[in-house]
């Protein structure tokens, strides 16, 4: 199945597999119940999914929900929609062609644009680096009282902390990383306990409002969420630690490890929803309501934190969450840049090589920028990166939309007619809001 689709759909053969030294290195049942055979594709899902609610995503929230209350909730919830269609699309492609997107670009298009495109993604990553190791280095700041400037070297040495763990197998990163989600599920449960929000107000703020367009201010928050929500190295993240279950090669047992794959990150991902509603909630019932409308600095919300909710133990909650959010992202993005030089580029060195490369790539332009900026810029800058990966999003989105409708490519997996249409509607509107987004930036 696979000689056929690589001899009529795609110019050449795969040649090595995605994140070789982890590839189908997880075993899948071929027997026993739907529920133990599902059980062997939990955990992907979940790495994508910290990349929804990143510290830059934290940022936008944090404005958000003190700006405007719990209006913008359903901007979180119609991205988290986009966000569910398009890694779905992402576990499609790496289960019909057994390439990641990386891989599927160098194959598809000439040399120099898929050298750009390389580019670009390498650029998103290192846009998303900047977020995860500022709110890293906060989050020890806030917790530890440890300086900026020496949390962002501690934040480096996360990529030692990956190699161990591949070491001892794929499923200790993904079990670290749903460790360190649920201790940030539990200390938002608990904030938010204490903040004891307006229930009515919530569930009125996941409906529709014409005040987000007619009011330029919040469609501008509302696009910065937006933004911040779907990030193009999730799209090839995913496309290639899918590729670490060992599922069949017949047509049948593809099926069947899509259909996991596809509720693992629908899971995955409306957890993700959870946690960044959990932010907006927490700052529309504590700042909002307090009239404390300018709250966007993660050190100036988790200082706050205290005074309104009458409780010493809020604000560490904060910096707990926040350090988990930056460890766990940081994690993603340096598996993420791996599969985006392997596959743009064909570099064939040994992993840990390979791991600590792509970790400099994205850390030395973050730490220099970081330290630069100081404590006081963290808030600008964290926007800044996310107009970054606005700019970028589209390069990732199109191809992808493109190779998953393409059955010469993807044989008796093509995505349906219908998914298709879904897809290319929300590939077009994120390239508008983005583009409106840069205009505003450039112009604001």
């Amino acid at each position: 199945m696979e000689q056929l689709a690589d001899k009529f759909g795609w110019n050449r053969a795969r040649g090595e597999a995605s994140l070789s030294d982890v590839h189908r290195s997880i075993a899948v049942r071929r027997s026993g119940s739907t529920w133990r055979r599902a059980a062997a594709f939990v955990g992907p899902g979940y790495l994508v999914a910290v990349g929804y609610m990143d510290p830059g995503n934290w940022a936008t929230s944090l404005a958000g929900g003190s700006k405007f209350g719990y209006t913008l909730l359903v901007v979180a919830l119609v991205s988290n929609i986009m966000a569910i269609v398009l890694q779905s699309l992402c576990a499609r492609l790496a289960i019909a062609s057994g390439r990641d997107l990386a891989q599927a670009c160098r194959d598809a298009f000439p040399k120099p644009v898929a050298f750009a495109l390389w580019m670009l993604a390498e650029i998103a990553i290192i846009a998303t680096d900047i977020a995860e190791v500022i709110g890293t280095a906060i989050g020890l700041n806030l917790i530890f009282g440890i300086p900026l400037e020496l949390g962002v070297i501690i934040t480096a040495l996360d990529v030692f902390l990956i190699l161990y763990l591949q070491k001892l197998g794929f499923r200790w990163i993904e079990a670290l990383i749903i460790t360190l989600l649920g201790v940030i599920a539990v200390c938002f449960a608990v904030q938010i306990a204490l903040a004891d929000p307006d229930w009515g107000a919530v569930i009125l703020g996941f409906a529709p409002t014409t005040e987000i367009v007619t009011n330029p201010e919040m469609l501008y928050l509302a696009l910065g969420i937006l933004g911040a929500t779907v990030m193009p190295h999730n799209l090839y993240l995913h496309s290639g630690i899918v590729q670490t279950r060992a599922y069949g090669h017949t047509l049948p047992e593809k099926r069947e490890a899509l259909k996991f794959a596809t509720i693992d990150s629908t899971v995955a991902l409306m957890f993700a929803l959870l946690i960044n509603a959990s932010i907006l909630i927490l700052a529309a019932a504590t700042f909002n309501v307090t009239g404390q409308t300018e709250v966007a600095e993660l050190g100036e919300a988790h200082s706050l934190l205290a005074p309104l909710l009458g409780l010493a133990i809020a604000p560490t909650l904060f910096g707990i969450a926040l350090l988990c959010c930056g460890i766990n992202s940081t994690v993603t993005a340096t598996l993420a840049g791996q599969i985006v030089m392997e596959g743009f580029l064909e570099i064939r060195l040994p992993p840990w090589m390979r791991r600590l490369i792509t970790r400099a790539i994205a850390i030395v332009p973050a730490a220099i920028v970081t330290i630069w900026y100081g404590e006081s810029g963290t808030a600008q800058l964290l926007i800044l990166t996310q107009v970054v990966l606005s700019l970028q999003l589209s390069f990732a989105v199109f191809p992808l939309v493109m190779f998953t409708a393409d059955k010469a490519k993807m044989g008796a997996l093509v995505a349906p007619r219908w998914l298709v249409v879904f897809a290319s509607v929300i590939a077009v509107v994120i390239a508008g809001l983005n583009v409106k987004l840069l205009f505003d930036f450039v112009t604001g």
